[in-house]
Parts: C-alpha cells; structure tokens; sequence
C-alpha cells in the first residue's frame, strides 16, 4: 500500500474524490467513472475494483443465504466485515492510496490498463 499522487482525472474533479466516489455507490458508481473517465488509471483501477468487490461480495452474500443454518450464521458476522471493507476502501481511495486485495485488485490493476 503505497501513497500514490493520482493523474489528473478527465472528470475534472480531484481524483482522490472521485475514488472515492467509485466505491460509495458500489457497482453503479464504479460503472459510470469506469465508462466516463479517459486519462487517470488512479481512477478507472478503483472503478474496476469497486465493481469486482461488489460483485464478489453480492454473489457470497447470495451463496451464505442458500445455506441453511450455517450459512446464515457465517451471514451474519459477513455482513459487518463487507460494511468495514467498504468504508476502508473508500477511506483509501480519499487519501490517493493505491491499495490493491490480494486477487482481485491484481486483476483490476491489469484490466484497468486496458480501458
């Protein structure tokens, strides 16, 4: 996790706020930066990352729900673990760290190259 002085975004608001912004409305918001940004990989490795997270963490969600019994437990202590990350991912974003998850945020760093 090192800090890391984000490229100007096409935006023309601050990155840092606009990393932000790629997590707080989890896939949407991630879509629209990912489609709409055209120069700052700052931004469009956040905004494929949001959408990776969100995904990852609505299809476990949906998994622990089939589950009888002990998926509703694990449900219930993953829950407030999906909020923590969430909130720390944006907190990350703001302060212009390039803070990578272990599979997915290799897979966003490489992918957002592309767009």
């Amino acid at each position: 996790m090192q800090p890391y002085m984000p490229d100007r975004s096409s935006t023309g608001l601050d990155p840092r706020l606009v990393g932000l912004l790629c997590y707080f409305g989890l896939c949407v918001t991630g879509m629209l930066f990912l489609v709409i940004e055209r120069q700052s990989r700052f931004v469009k490795f956040h905004a494929l990352q949001s959408i990776l997270v969100a995904a990852a963490m609505m299809i476990i969600n949906i998994v622990l729900g089939l589950l009888p019994i002990i998926g509703w437990i694990l449900g219930i202590f993953f829950a407030p673990l999906c909020f923590i990350l969430w909130v720390a991912m944006m907190v990350l974003a703001m302060q212009g760290r390039w803070f990578k998850l272990p599979v997915i945020g290799e897979f966003a760093e490489r992918q957002s190259q592309l767009f």
